[in-house]
């Protein structure tokens, strides 16, 4: 496969970073900017997909449940691609809530990513939490 790049040209940026407000009606577009980054790295679109999905599920579950009573906050969104790695980390500067109770509805959100992600690792301080999700990429 050739690539479609000219002579000269810089390839692909290896890096992503966006923050926001933990609101969930921003967070679509949030998640539109991760998969265009992820589309310029040439990865295959299902492995695209479980970046987005997974990605999407850690910044909803921030917005969700990290800012409590209404209370605004950030969410940083973090990707790197290198040296056949894939790191999709995202941080929220809230309060850590345990999973509930579930209803079979709802609450299979950490279980999600850590499905669709090849790692995945919580980590919770007290200013905040980050998830922090990694696939191997082959190369890509």
């Amino acid at each position: 496969m050739t690539d479609p790049r000219p002579p000269g040209a810089p390839g692909p940026a290896t890096s992503f970073h966006r923050r926001t407000a933990a609101i969930a009606g921003l967070l679509p577009d949030l998640r539109e900017a991760l998969a265009g980054w992820l589309n310029r790295l040439g990865l295959s679109e299902e492995r695209q997909e479980d970046v987005v999905l997974a990605g999407y599920e850690a910044m909803a579950n921030s917005a969700e449940h990290a800012y409590r009573d209404g209370a605004a906050g950030q969410i940083d969104v973090r990707a790197e691609s290198l040296g056949g790695r894939l790191t999709v980390t995202v941080t929220d500067y809230g309060t850590w809530q345990p999973p509930a109770e579930t209803n079979g509805l709802r609450g299979r959100g950490l279980l999600l990513i850590d499905t669709l992600a090849d790692h995945s690792a919580k980590v919770h301080r007290e200013d905040g939490t980050t998830v922090t999700m990694t696939w191997l990429t082959g190369g890509a």
